[in-house]
């Protein structure tokens, strides 16, 4: 994923704290060797940025086959649960060749909007049924290569998934999900191995997928590799009051007790927390991944996002379901449902909203020297358009509010992944047509 060195010349670039008019990149083996401002016209021979240059964004949850159930689950009413046999269903039609069609365009769409990395939260490993591929990796390599040929970075989250509720086997449909028990999850996903572009890292499904005596294993495996670990954490009142029952503690407590939380954990969602798990949470130095849009969509409700910053949770963003791909929608719907939660405004500054949606994102999911526009860093650039009709009017150096509350991914002109122009001008240049691969692979799916 590296390019030959060269230069860019960013009009405008958001460097953490503010916007620095006219600054120059220059990008050798993939990461940035020097960034001089005060650049104000382009140097000879250096690819030309305009608009606002941000760090590559991070989309730290991720489900690629959700995106095939875009408008079919609108139709109507119900809940999480019925939404997730129709979920279900889809994932039931997944094979390795089709589920690489449809994450290559996925992922394509995620360019597109800015995103250079993607954790995708990855459980469907095996054949309908449990029978495992000749490859028991077939459906992860499928993404991972999804993943290249997009153009952008992969954490595999490879998401332990055992049962179906507390004490109970998993259903026909949670076949293909299942390893049998932690110690066979913890043996196929160590085949799994990093790769330029791909990091490897670990998930528990939830505290209702994964038995609380096998818990540790999964942690332990993770600690031993230094991987990311992230868990879908108290999404459902339905499945906190379970937990209590089977437990008789909620979710949160039961990972801790099991060594699950810690610096290196991400809880997505966290939603229905009491305020000693929001304290357990951000005690331990757990991160907390919110997918506002995924979240209203399910009807879901809204976590406690401020509390758990507060308490010292990192905050990182994630589009989770794909009822939309916009981390710039994302961010902002963090914000905005918090002042509708609290009838005030301003708990979030833009430029805090942007390290949630890059580099908080990209340590989320183990690329820590990523998601900054400094030296050392690797040379991931996303370019936003001042000049749409979104964003027009607003003067250059609020460029971060700009790109935070008015921006869409449409407005996304350039996504640079190790110094290579992925999208240029607007257009992918790996995947060519990415509406009619959308479009061909979920049609294939449904087929």
């Amino acid at each position: 994923m590296t390019a030959t060195p060269r230069t860019y010349w960013l009009e405008q670039a958001w460097l953490g704290a503010h916007v620095e008019p006219g600054v120059a990149l220059d990008v050798a083996d993939g990461r940035i060797a020097a960034v001089r401002t005060g650049a104000p016209a382009p140097p000879p021979g250096a690819e030309i940025l305009r608009g606002l240059t941000l760090p590559g964004l991070a989309n730290a949850h991720s489900h690629a086959f959700h995106r095939a159930l875009r408008s079919t689950v609108q139709v109507g009413s119900g809940t999480f649960w019925t939404w997730r046999e129709v979920m279900y269903a889809t994932a039931e039609r997944l094979t390795p060749d089709s589920y690489h069609a449809l994450a290559r365009a996925v992922y394509a769409e995620m360019a597109l909007a800015g995103i250079t990395t993607v954790g995708e939260f990855h459980y469907v490993h095996h054949a309908p049924g449990g029978t495992p591929y000749a490859d028991p990796n077939a459906m992860g390599e499928a993404l991972l290569a999804a993943a290249a040929e997009a153009g952008i970075r992969v954490t595999l989250l490879d998401a332990a998934y055992l049962s179906s509720g507390f004490g109970r086997p998993p259903t026909a449909h949670q076949l293909r999900f299942s390893d049998g028990d932690a110690d066979a999850w913890a043996a196929r996903s160590s085949l799994l191995k990093d790769r330029d572009h791909a990091r490897i890292g670990a998930a528990v499904h939830s505290v209702r997928a994964v038995p609380a005596e096998q818990l540790s294993t999964v942690a332990r495996w993770a600690e031993e590799r230094r991987a990311p670990l992230h868990v879908h954490l108290s999404e459902q009142i339905a499945e906190n009051d379970a937990c209590r029952e089977a437990h008789g503690c909620t979710p949160a407590q039961l990972l801790a007790l099991h060594g699950v939380l810690g610096p290196r954990t991400t809880g997505v969602h966290n939603t229905h927390l009491t305020a000693e798990d929001v304290s357990l949470i951000g005690g331990t130095g757990t991160g907390t991944c919110m997918c506002p849009t995924t979240e209203r969509d399910l009807a879901d409700g809204i976590g406690p996002a401020t509390a758990l910053q507060n308490e010292g949770s990192p905050l990182s963003l994630g589009s989770d379901s794909h009822a939309v791909v916009d981390l710039f929608e994302e961010a902002r719907a963090m914000e905005l449902n918090e002042r509708l939660r609290t009838r005030t405004r301003g708990h979030w500054t833009a430029a805090a909203l942007l390290r949630a949606a890059s580099v908080d994102g990209h340590a989320a999911l183990g690329w820590d020297d990523t998601g900054v526009i400094e030296a050392g860093a690797r040379a991931d650039l996303t370019t936003v358009a001042l000049d749409s009709v979104r964003t027009a009017g607003p003067l250059p150096r609020l460029g971060a509010e700009t790109a935070v509350f008015a921006a869409t991914a449409a407005d996304v002109r350039h996504t640079v992944v190790a110094g290579r122009h992925v999208v240029r001008d607007g257009a992918h240049t790996l995947v060519p047509d990415v509406p009619g691969a959308l479009a061909q692979a979920i049609q294939d799916l449904r087929a």
